[in-house]
């Protein structure tokens, strides 16, 4: 009776944390999504107008929606939403931003989705 008990107990414990590993993970997964930034930051490093300020964080809320849908998203379509995201987002900015700022702001969009794991 003892073994049985200990083994109940022992399969609980194991699928217990079996189940919290792969919550932990889609968390982690879902936080990749999170496009959130500093403004201000971002402002003084593509160094903004006060009317591309406005414009860019209009454009970069829509940007952050946009991600967390595709965070939330099956995995069959997941890339293929944050991809649009991504031209979606692009194609907005370069109307807002000069060349110089086009470019800086591409490098750092770049680089944040490569040390996500996004692109």
């Amino acid at each position: 009776m003892k073994k049985i008990v200990l083994m109940v107990v022992a399969m609980f414990t194991m699928t217990m944390s079996f189940a919290e590993n792969e919550n932990n993970s889609a968390v982690k997964s879902v936080e990749a999504y999170d496009m959130t930034v500093n403004m201000r930051k971002l402002a003084v490093a593509l160094d903004l107008t006060s009317d591309q300020i406005e414009a860019v964080q209009d454009i970069h809320t829509a940007f952050c929606n946009d991600m967390m849908l595709a965070a939330y998203a099956h995995a069959d379509e997941r890339n293929a939403m944050v991809e649009q995201a991504v031209k979606k987002d692009v194609r907005y900015m370069h109307y807002i931003l000069n060349e110089k700022q086009y470019k800086t702001y591409l490098l750092l969009l770049n680089t944040t989705l490569k040390n996500r794991g996004l692109k």
